[in-house]
């Protein structure tokens, strides 16, 4: 298997610092703004919040074991993050419906409508950065960043690196 140093002196050190250099410039201005969207919502749900319930949304009621494993994060993180949505009425704790012992965590219609006014701002917001590029530039960029985040997940965790996806 190739190590990291014979990987990097087959590709053009010049792209590559290039490219680390303008993940940073994303981090950072990712950071600044924190991508929160346009109008009277835009920064006014925190990264961590956002994940959490746009997970809720598209996977449904799970327990803490479970967010935390499906965002590659403890569970007392999790545990920690949930409090202040539990406690806003984002989201709710739940009896699990097979093992009434267990909890499992919902997203509230509260928090579903919340959720759905972020998510809105946020598309606005990426509107207007992408303006002017076509939808085939679109789909190409979000596929290489979806491309790009599930390599860094995969090296983070240890896992493979999951194929592309084909469509």
């Amino acid at each position: 298997m190739p190590t990291s140093q014979d990987m990097t002196t087959r590709l053009d050190p010049g792209l590559l610092d290039a490219l680390q250099h303008q993940v940073a410039l994303f981090a950072r201005r990712a950071e600044q703004t924190r991508l929160g969207g346009v109008g009277q919502v835009r920064n006014s749900m925190d990264r961590a919040a956002y994940l959490l319930l746009n997970r809720l949304d598209l996977e449904g009621p799970m327990g803490v074991k479970a967010l935390a494993a499906g965002m590659g994060i403890d569970s007392s993180t999790v545990t920690r993050q949930v409090a202040p949505l539990v406690d806003t009425g984002l989201v709710k704790r739940t009896s699990h419906p097979e093992d009434g012992r267990a909890v499992v965590l919902q997203l509230s219609p509260r928090g579903q409508a919340r959720l759905e006014e972020v998510r809105s701002s946020r598309r606005a917001l990426m509107a207007q950065v992408t303006d002017g590029w076509s939808d085939s530039e679109r789909e190409s960029f979000t596929s290489l960043l979806t491309r790009f985040n599930r390599a860094l997940s995969a090296r983070q965790t240890g896992t493979e690196v999951p194929p592309p996806a084909t469509g």
